[in-house]
Formats: C-alpha cells, structure tokens, sequence
C-alpha cells in the first residue's frame, strides 16, 4: 500500500473521528433546543478548524495545521460570545 493510500484512510479515518464527537456533544446539548447564530456559526468553524488542523498533522502541512488552529479557536470565541448572548436573554 502507497504512503498517500495510508495518508488517505488516516485523513478519513480522522474527518469521520471528528464529525462523530461533535455529534456526540450535539445529542448530549439537546437540553436547550435553540442556539444563537454566534453559537452556531462558532461551533460550525471550530469543527471545520480542528478537521483542517487534523489534516495538516497527517499531510505533515504545518500551514494548514497552523491555519486551522486558529480557525479552531476563532471557532470557539465566536461560540462563547454566543453563549454570553444567551446567557445575558436569559436573565431578561
């Protein structure tokens, strides 16, 4: 089997990882049906973030690694700032 097969079904392998804990962590929020756009949005970029920084690791690219860091944790300020929002519509 060629490196790139096995970089393949790694980059799969992770992407698959990655879609199945966030719907973990979906089923486990179902508490509070509704979000916000920011927690929605934040929590769609830090899942496209870590899947971007997965790959990089694996294709040892340390651009696209660094490059979906960041969008990793803009992700996750976008998501605690609709979090704050929600939490300030709450106490109204």
């Amino acid at each position: 089997m060629k490196i790139t097969n096995i970089k393949s079904l790694v980059l799969t392998a992770a992407i698959v990882s990655t879609l199945c804990i966030f719907d973990i962590n979906a089923e486990e929020n179902q508490k509070e049906p509704f979000m916000n756009k920011d927690q929605v949005n934040g929590s769609v970029e830090e899942a496209k973030g870590k899947v971007k920084e997965v790959t990089g690791k694996i294709l040892d690219d340390k651009s696209m690694e660094t490059e979906g860091t960041i969008q990793k944790n803009v992700g996750k300020i976008q998501k605690g700032i609709g979090d704050i929002k929600e939490d300030i519509n709450k106490d109204k």
